[in-house]
């Protein structure tokens, strides 16, 4: 199944410059990804240092730490995630 993985920031250096064959778009990228795929696989997948992986969203939509594991993600769906920011 197909869905989209966009990472902002810092975490954007770990998109590669192609994954599957489809080349990155920016700060995401679509992904082929078995049925069953959670939030938390792609995390490891895609080695995201933990204490830079803060805000996590599906389809616009947040996803708590706690489920994380738990929350399989839907062919089509919107993955992205934002490291901790700072501002004044």
């Amino acid at each position: 199944m197909l869905i989209t993985f966009k990472l902002f920031a810092m975490l954007s250096d770990h998109l590669p410059a192609q994954v599957d064959g489809r080349s990155r778009q920016g700060n995401a990228i679509e992904l082929e990804v078995p049925e069953g795929t959670t939030v938390q696989s792609l995390i490891e997948r895609f080695q995201l240092p933990p204490k830079l992986v803060h805000l996590v969203l599906v389809d616009g939509a947040y996803v708590a730490p706690a489920d994380r594991a738990q929350r399989v993600l839907q062919p089509g769906q919107a993955l992205a995630i934002w490291p901790p920011i700072a501002g004044g």
